[in-house]
């Protein structure tokens, strides 16, 4: 199942089949590497939140575990522009985050399980588990662990983590700290000058069938 150039898709979270969040992104390329897309600044957006209206980060998870029921609140992506790529068969992503002058300040590793995608004709889209535990790595390659804290906490709960493979989740970051370190593709200084179509506006709202099943459990 192949995108193409400039296709609208829905890049999503999903936390034990729920979604955690919505991300509409262009396709900057599909190919023998992986998938490349765009998030645009004012691009809507959605994130879960408990029915106080806050967000996971916000609480304890424990606490996160008591509150219902959640739901998807709509909002805008108002960070600066973003530029992900998700590599064929890997159990991560990296993001390449700008200031807000537009200049490259570093990548970021996500990780996370590969990602499923999906085709429903009028919309298609690919769904990840995110594994909380990142990385962060500045232009010069320097680099530090992200989340540590939260990883360690929700581990402590496995009824109800999406995590399943702890030692997995760690060895892969190690694995891309090594390409990291060896300057090795993506982080050779690939699309850090990248400029999208000025075509590529944010739509003005989430597209219809934004919400659909998650392709992943």
């Amino acid at each position: 199942m192949g995108f193409a150039p400039g296709q609208l898709i829905i890049h999503r979270n999903v936390h034990r089949g729920r979604i955690a969040w919505v991300r509409p992104a262009r396709v900057v390329a599909d190919d023998e590497r992986g998938l490349l897309v765009w998030v645009a600044r004012g691009t809507p957006v959605a994130g879960e939140v408990a029915a106080d209206g806050r967000g996971l980060r916000s609480m304890p998870f424990a606490e996160w575990i008591e509150q219902g029921p959640y739901r998807l609140a709509e909002g805008t992506w108002a960070g600066p522009p973003v530029l992900k790529f998700l590599p064929v068969g890997a159990r991560h992503s990296v993001w390449w985050f700008r200031d807000e002058a537009g200049e490259f300040r570093g990548w970021y590793v996500n990780l996370e399980e590969p990602g499923v995608r999906w085709d429903d004709g009028e919309l298609a889209g690919v769904d990840i588990v995110d594994q909380d535990l990142d990385i962060v790595v500045l232009p010069d390659r320097s680099w530090e662990w992200k989340d540590e804290g939260e990883f360690t906490e929700r581990l402590g709960y496995p009824d109800h983590y999406w995590v399943r493979d702890e030692a997995a989740v760690w060895a892969e970051g190690r694995r891309v700290l090594k390409q990291v370190e060896a300057g090795e593709f993506p982080f050779d200084g690939t699309w850090v000058d990248f400029t999208p179509d000025p075509a590529w506006t944010p739509p003005l709202a989430l597209p219809r069938g934004w919400d659909r099943p998650p392709a992943v459990s």
